[in-house]
């Protein structure tokens, strides 16, 4: 049986508690450089072409339905983006929606402004600008 030090990494201060805490920042910085740089991005799971969750899809036929651009990410593929766009919305799942720099919500959210007309609307007022 292993023991407690195989199973376990014990972090000494100083040791790997300074990495992660740049890493928290860094993910940070990346996260708000994005939504300061694309007026529609989608935080996923998977790509467009590969959504790895029905929400996620269900995001994404949203706004395929709209037909406007926008971004996305893939926080499958990094950690520290999966858990910083969490802590940045204070939302605590994905997908997550910005527009123009605010964020919007997750799927349901989205879905139901899509549902009512609303959705389109602030998307194309987003565009103009």
């Amino acid at each position: 049986m292993p023991s407690f030090k195989q199973i376990f990494k014990v972090v000494n201060p100083g040791d790997d508690a300074q990495d992660s805490a740049t890493d928290q920042a860094d993910a940070q910085e990346r996260i708000r450089n994005d939504v300061e740089n694309n007026k529609v991005l989608i935080y996923m799971k998977g790509s467009p072409e590969a959504p790895q969750c029905g929400f996620s899809a269900a995001t994404i036929d949203v706004f395929n339905q709209l037909g406007v651009p926008y971004a996305t990410r893939d926080v499958l593929q990094d950690p520290e983006i999966r858990q910083g766009v969490k802590e940045f919305s204070n939302w605590p799942t994905v997908p997550q929606i910005y527009v123009d720099g605010k964020f919007i919500g997750g799927s349901d959210i989205v879905i139901d402004l899509h549902a009512r007309g609303e959705l389109g609307k602030i998307v194309q007022d987003a565009l103009k600008e």
